[in-house]
């Protein structure tokens, strides 16, 4: 869910957060070590494949006779360079790839990117005795270095950025409070759902609204909520049902009210996008950090795409579902700033 819809929940924080300078407003010029003066930023966007979901053919808008390609430019427009508008990518699954005009290089021991969401701290969970939440909506990232210098991300060519969830959930600080509110809190590395297009021209129960089943004997709707309208499944597609495939992180979210109306969603110690805010260290990624399907580390010199998907199957109440979004992405090191890999 997009997390303009739950400022009247967090409108403290979130007023606090606007007051702070964003590192992406660096100047990349400005930086010695850039002398090819190559953009810190998204030049190309390759694919956008949201699943259904509240924010689904609003960010950005779908109009009729778009196709994926338009919508493809769409999103270039909306979050390439440093325009930092904003992209939802839907319920679990829901993907987006881009490109750059250079290679991000992996510099030992530093962070080399990070992806901008639209995290923010909840004003009653600020971290101290509890563990910090709010609105993350943790993204998994997945990385492909052009080893055959085609131009394209190959599909032999992608490694997943293992954060903090991928390697032991149970380290997680909030991990005691989901599994005592019944959430799952498992990590499912092969998980794959299927979402099913309602029959918009039938009568429509909103809470049994689109309907999902995986591979794991679960299924499912999500719902439709009064804020919202719009068809949730992405109408530029023709197919009939969508599927997903890749790893699925834990429910994070915790009912703070026991009524549905006051959730908060905790952060992941490290590893996603839209999980930290995006000028704390923690949203900051490691290129080493990349493995491959058995978990081995991927050690690549760098990455030339970059596919970000939400990572998280859940409902949240009135919140709707956890969707990651997404602002862009920066090089760190064409911006010139140093943070420390710290796992």
């Amino acid at each position: 869910m997009m997390k303009a819809k739950t400022k009247l929940l967090y409108a403290s924080c979130l007023a606090l957060s606007m007051l702070s300078v964003s590192c992406s407003d660096a100047n990349e010029s400005d930086n010695p070590d850039n002398p090819e003066k190559v953009t810190a930023y998204i030049t190309r966007v390759l694919d956008f494949r949201p699943a259904p979901g509240q924010y689904t053919n609003t960010m950005p808008a779908y109009e009729d006779g778009d196709t994926q390609d338009t919508m493809n430019q769409k999103v270039l427009e909306a979050i390439g360079e440093n325009r930092k508008g904003l992209i939802s990518l839907g319920g679990f699954g829901g993907y987006v790839v881009v490109g750059f005009d250079h290679r991000i290089e992996n510099k030992k021991g530093v962070c080399d990117f990070r992806v901008l969401g639209n995290d923010f701290y909840a004003a009653a969970n600020p971290g101290g005795d509890r563990p910090i939440g709010g609105n993350s909506e943790p993204g998994i990232i997945r990385v492909a270095y052009d080893a055959n210098g085609n131009g394209l991300p190959d599909e032999g060519e992608w490694y997943e950025i293992a954060g903090s969830a991928h390697r032991n959930p149970e380290t997680e600080s909030w991990y005691s409070l989901a599994l005592e509110a019944g959430n799952d809190v498992h990590c499912y590395p092969n998980y794959e759902i299927t979402y099913f297009r309602p029959d918009q021209d039938a009568e429509q129960n909103e809470d049994e609204y689109i309907r999902w089943e995986d591979n794991q004997g679960k299924s499912g709707y999500l719902s439709k909520n009064a804020f919202h309208k719009q068809p949730y499944f992405p109408q530029w597609l023709q197919e009939d049902r969508i599927t997903f495939k890749g790893t699925c992180l834990p429910q994070n979210a915790v009912d703070e009210s026991g009524n549905g109306t006051y959730y908060v969603l905790y952060k992941f110690a490290y590893g996603y996008a839209d999980n930290d805010t995006n000028t704390a260290d923690g949203s900051a990624i490691d290129i080493d950090w990349a493995v491959d399907g058995q978990g081995n580390p991927a050690n690549l010199p760098g990455v030339d795409f970059i596919q970000i998907y939400t990572g998280v199957n859940q409902e949240n109440g009135q919140l709707g579902e956890c969707s990651t979004e997404i602002m862009g992405v920066e090089d760190l090191h064409v911006l010139g700033i140093a943070i420390a890999s710290e796992y």
